[in-house]
């Protein structure tokens, strides 16, 4: 009787640990983490690379905006770029496109730097005490979040492979 127990308390742990293995390598899809699809976004305060401080609540309302908290180390964020950047291309004129680059293992300098070796059309500002992290709620680096004009939020995803269009067409 204890063996048939253990035995079956072992199955279920087994199997237990293959969801959890299973969910954990599965990409992070859009709306599953961060700040919650509806809710009006948080205005804050980061700074520009050269240490000015900037108020997002000036962008936030105005009009659709994407944001994307990125870093200069970040794979993931590598593969997003050319989604991203056709996706400026696309919407460039009716929504805003605006880079967050996270304090975590670059400066400002390291970021100023590697804009100017890879020259971006929209503006990248630099989070610097992670407040704009905190308050969307970023999991990671790769996470997009998307604003319609009224300021709330229609999308959130994380990760190389977002479907960006998709994502701003529900701004719009």
């Amino acid at each position: 009787m204890i063996n048939r127990q253990l035995f079956s308390s072992s199955k279920l742990l087994l199997a237990l640990l293959l969801s959890a293995v299973s969910l954990a390598s599965t990409p992070a899809l859009a709306q599953d983490l961060g700040i919650e699809v509806g809710a009006q976004a948080p205005v804050v305060t980061v700074q520009s690379l050269d240490g000015k401080p900037i108020n997002l609540g000036a962008y936030i309302g105005k009009t659709p905006m994407l944001i994307e908290f990125w870093a200069t180390w970040c794979p993931n964020c590598k593969e997003l770029m050319p989604a991203l950047l056709d996706a400026e291309k696309k919407f460039g004129t009716k929504v805003k496109f605006v880079a967050l680059a996270v304090a975590i293992n670059q400066s400002p300098e390291r970021v100023r730097r590697w804009l100017v070796a890879n020259p971006m059309p929209h503006e990248t500002f630099y989070d610097l005490d992670g407040k704009a992290a905190g308050a969307f709620d970023a999991p990671a680096t790769s996470y997009v979040v998307v604003l319609d004009k009224t300021g709330r939020v229609v999308y959130t995803g994380l990760g190389g492979k977002q479907d960006l269009e998709a994502a701003l067409k529900k701004a719009l």
